[in-house]
């Protein structure tokens, strides 16, 4: 096994009833590195997450999150962001705080409050008065928070305002150390490709394309961007 290898998929397939979600997914990942999941609406990348996360099971194939088969236990090591709010709206941004702190062992409730206060979100506010950039940012924020191996970000820049997703790529890349790796799924590829070291191109369930940005970019003479949209030009 390769030292820096940390999600091993194999051959990975999702079905419900009579719908391919996802179709023989294969992928190492290593740590240190900020991955993007790109693909259109419907491509699987949710799913994919949801599966990697263990909120969903797979129909068959395998996952591995450092040498060890998926299972309650690895679980508990990837922090999962879905792109829905989750956070209750009665809550104010503390108890959004208190209330990540009694749900993970891991989470650092100090780097909670300080990243809070970096990015200029009021712990006093209530969560069903923020704006959508401020809720996205908060979002981020607690999911960072937690001291895991695999962080796993589902559209973090949905909704969110110019200045507030360059606040969110700065906090991602400074979260992302040589023992850790991210998951960024997003459709605002010209925003978030600065940031990547390795893209996924998702259609229809299957790996269409996959590997380091910078060696993509140079191999086909175009912008990530540019990329996506030769991939995806008739889905």
């Amino acid at each position: 096994m390769n030292k820096l290898e940390l999600l091993k998929l194999e051959h990975l397939n999702k079905r419900y009833y009579n719908k391919t979600a996802l179709d023989n997914v294969t992928l190492t990942l290593e740590k240190g590195k900020i991955y993007g999941l790109l693909g259109p609406n419907g491509s699987g990348k949710t799913t994919l997450m949801k599966v990697i996360a263990g909120l969903h099971k797979q129909t068959s194939g395998e996952a591995y999150l450092d040498n060890e088969p998926m299972s309650y236990k690895t679980k508990a090591n990837i922090a999962y962001m879905p792109t829905e709010n989750f956070l209750y709206d009665s809550f104010k941004v503390r108890d959004a705080v208190r209330f990540y702190s009694d749900m993970y062992g891991d989470f650092q409730q100090e780097n909670a409050y300080a990243l809070l206060k970096e990015i200029n979100v009021d712990t006093e506010f209530r969560i069903s008065k923020l704006s959508s950039g401020l809720i996205g940012k908060l979002k981020v924020a607690l999911t960072l928070s937690r001291n895991v191996e695999l962080y796993m970000l589902d559209e973090p820049l949905n909704g969110v305002d110019v200045l507030s997703r360059d606040i969110i790529m700065d906090l991602i890349t400074r979260s992302c150390d040589e023992n850790k790796a991210m998951i960024i799924s997003t459709h605002l590829v010209s925003e978030i490709e600065k940031i990547l070291d390795s893209v996924i191109f998702l259609k229809d369930g299957k790996v269409e394309l996959f590997g380091n940005s910078e060696e993509l970019r140079m191999a086909h003479g175009t912008s990530v961007e540019g990329i996506y949209k030769e991939v995806f030009k008739n889905a």
